[in-house]
């Protein structure tokens, strides 16, 4: 098989593209990106393929840079291809971010990639990163100690880390660098080669030319294919537990966290920091892993290209069902934030008193779900992780509804037609169903055994008089429960997002 017939076949058996589209290819003047560009404008007639070259000058090696600019622009002339060039000062860019070389230029690289497919119209960007590579990075990510994700190198196609909108693909992850060079070499594909290469000070260069042969020579000589191997299973196994542990965390009723397979924990708690932007670092990982409400402070979350930023620290926690969440700030302060809903008015009726069955199961219900009516007496609303949906109905003639998870039942004329959802603030009070006389919050909390690193997560419910109803996870209030004389009543379904 030739190179083109692969690499045609892993473009149709992955579908990495569609007939008729439009790609911006990655061209830096290296062997790798010319062959690709060569390849691709041999495909593009039969597949109706229109191309757009892309070269970022790094501006890196002074006369050789401009080289490689040159060459590209020529090679798209030739090739009667539009050809877009930008110049980027990447090490100023490094020295103001604090970052390395190479990731300041892997960052500018794609931001460029991705703001040039946009002013095109295109909706991918084709690199030209090769089998080689891929094991040379999954030794740079082993001696950091990367899981099992990180191990499986790089996919066929994933969204651009500068824009999610834009797609990556990669049709030459199973071509090796000598079979490009012999490409290169009979199909007179002219390219540069970049002197920085053979530099042994940098760390994947080193891999390249003395880590590799020598395990090629004096350990495993078919080295390049058992690493595909374990590469093509650790990529599986990690697709696996990414997906239970999604499952787990979109799951309405869930087995309890600190019963999970410790793998199951740590992918479990890695995507909750990813979503609130942060790198996990195993150490701070297993922290919160062993340690349920122990604060821990990350310095930053990510940037768009996927490098730390510099934004503020931010103090996490991680209650025993796995949920994490952000911590009070290390001074003690109270978060200022609420939100102001209004419920139904004091003569707008609902349906019946039944609930949907998932409401009753105590899941996240739709506006008009809980009474079966959409008007001014349903709505839902989410605020600081939590999300909130309530209707108000007719007081059915039946004895008072048992309270279920995740769902909690008031007299809505007691409660009012407004009501202000905040954090615990000094000096509130609260009166659990039972309980005679009110007590403070804080006495509350305490007493119930709460987190410290929780109390100012949880949040809270009040009416027009600043009366606290509700809090959450609690008991609600007595003076708010059904009784006798309820005539209609105030459906509240609750659940963290």
């Amino acid at each position: 098989m030739t190179l083109l017939e692969q690499i045609e076949r892993a473009l149709a058996s992955r579908r990495l593209i569609a007939k008729g589209e439009s790609l911006v290819v990655a061209v830096s003047g290296g062997v790798d990106s010319m062959v690709l560009l060569d390849l691709l404008q041999t495909l593009a007639p039969h597949c109706g393929l229109t191309l757009t070259v892309a070269h970022l000058n790094h501006q890196l090696r002074g006369r050789s840079s401009q080289a490689d600019e040159a060459l590209v622009r020529k090679t798209a002339r030739r090739l009667k291809l539009r050809c877009v060039v930008a110049r980027a000062d990447i090490k100023g860019l490094a020295r103001r971010k604090k970052q390395s070389i190479e990731m300041a230029a892997r960052e500018a690289r794609h931001r460029f990639l991705a703001a040039t497919a946009k002013r095109v119209g295109a909706a991918k960007v084709v690199l030209a990163h090769q089998a080689d590579d891929q094991i040379e990075l999954f030794f740079l990510r082993l001696f950091r100690g990367s899981g099992s994700d990180g191990l499986a190198g790089m996919k066929w196609r994933n969204p651009s880390p500068a824009d999610p909108k834009i797609e990556v693909i990669r049709p030459l992850l199973e071509v090796t660098k000598a079979a490009l060079v012999e490409y290169a070499r009979e199909h007179r594909v002219t390219f540069r080669e970049d002197a920085t290469n053979a530099h042994v000070g940098i760390p994947r260069n080193r891999i390249r030319h003395e880590l590799l042969p020598l395990l090629r020579s004096q350990f495993q000589p078919q080295l390049d294919r058992l690493l595909s191997r374990t590469r093509e299973i650790l990529g599986a196994e990690s697709d696996f537990m990414l997906q239970a542990a999604r499952d787990w965390l979109w799951a309405k009723t869930r087995e309890p966290f600190i019963g999970l397979p410790v793998a199951m924990q740590r992918r479990v708690l890695q995507l909750q920091l990813l979503d609130h932007g942060i790198v996990p670092d195993f150490d701070q990982l297993e922290v919160l892993r062993l340690n349920p409400e122990t604060v821990v402070e990350f310095s930053g979350g990510l940037s768009q290209a996927g490098a730390p930023s510099r934004k503020k620290p931010v103090r996490l926690s991680v209650d025993r069902g796995g949920r994490l969440g952000i911590a009070p700030s290390a001074d003690g302060k109270f978060s200022k934030s609420s939100i102001e809903i209004f419920l139904a008015g004091p003569n707008s009726e609902g349906g019946d008193l039944s609930l949907l069955k998932s409401a009753a199961k105590g899941g996240w219900e739709p506006a008009g779900g809980i009474c079966g009516n959409d008007g001014p007496n349903a709505g839902k609303v989410e605020f600081e992780g939590l999300a909130v949906s309530w209707g108000i109905c007719r007081r059915a003639a039946k004895a008072i509804p048992k309270p279920l998870a995740g769902r909690e039942i008031f007299d809505a004329d007691q409660v009012g037609s407004q009501v202000i959802l905040r954090h615990w603030q000094p000096g509130d009070r609260f009166q659990p169903i039972g309980m005679k006389t009110s007590s403070k919050l804080q006495d509350y909390f305490v007493n119930a055994k709460v987190p410290r690193a929780e109390r100012h997560r949880r949040v809270v419910a009040v009416n027009a008089s600043g009366t606290v109803f509700w809090v959450e996870g609690m008991r609600i209030s007595e003076r708010f429960k059904l009784t006798a004389n309820t005539t209609r009543s105030l459906h509240w379904v609750w659940k963290r997002l």
